[in-house]
């Protein structure tokens, strides 16, 4: 897990904007999992079935490659905002299937508001010397995720970033 922003030093797992523990593999409610179109039988989602749904996504698509379960958490119209990824549901799954089996998914800190979702993680596995840590928005629209957007800074300068606020 990574340390959420003002944790206390040593803990080691994740809460969510409200302080409640989330498992990294959190399993998202039944009515999640039940249908085709996930969520699209409720009149409206909580952040809470949100952060739900997208933990359940991520964990579906990117630790446990159940591309079947995958496909009913991402839209048919889904729109990928990453010049690296081809476009589409297809073009994430693509990337997804052509990285190694050893890839995983760690998720820290995740906040929800009306339909979107920032989840701040991990991945790991994916042959780089290194983990890569991102934050991805995500804008949930009929109990599916729609749209992703990653801002995206290179380590390097996130490095001297940090650098430089120090003292």
């Amino acid at each position: 897990m990574l340390p959420n922003i003002g944790a206390r030093r040593g803990s080691n797992k994740a809460k969510t904007d409200k302080g409640a523990r989330i498992a990294p593999t959190a399993r998202p409610p039944a009515a999640l999992c039940e249908s085709a179109r996930p969520c699209a039988t409720r009149t409206a989602a909580t952040p809470e079935d949100n952060k739900a749904l997208v933990l359940a996504a991520f964990d579906a698509l990117f630790n446990r490659r159940d591309y079947d379960s995958a496909a009913r958490f991402w839209s048919d119209a889904y729109i990928q905002h990453s010049a690296h990824i081809e476009p589409g549901r297809e073009g994430l799954f693509s990337l997804v299937r052509s990285l190694p089996d050893t890839l995983r998914y760690e998720h820290g800190l995740i906040l929800a508001e009306g339909d979107f979702v920032i989840v701040h993680g991990r991945f790991s596995g994916h042959g780089l010397p290194a983990a890569t840590i991102a934050a991805d928005i995500l804008r949930i629209e009929d109990g599916r995720l729609a749209d992703r957007m990653r801002p995206y800074a290179p380590r390097s300068a996130v490095a001297r970033a940090k650098r430089k606020r120090r003292p």
